[in-house]
């Protein structure tokens, strides 16, 4: 799996019930914080008005996929 970049689009991962932010909304890496340990992640509605924007680690979030992935090779049970 590649790294957060800027740009990307990503889905939280986990609830953030101070944020009023829940486990599979989606925002947008608006930049990158700590050398990668961070990401700066907007919230937007479906009109582009951003509502909530805080920072994130990357185990909170998971970068959202366009285009196939490279084959992985499964690991046996």
């Amino acid at each position: 799996m590649r790294d957060i970049r800027l740009l990307d689009v990503v889905a939280l991962t986990v609830d953030l019930p101070e944020h009023n932010l829940w486990r599979g909304q989606v925002g947008t890496v608006v930049e990158i914080l700590a050398h990668g340990n961070a990401f700066e992640v907007e919230f937007s509605d479906s009109n582009g008005r951003t509502y909530k924007s805080l920072g994130l680690r990357p185990d909170q979030i998971m970068a959202l996929h366009y285009e196939p992935l490279p084959v992985r090779e499964l690991m046996p049970a």
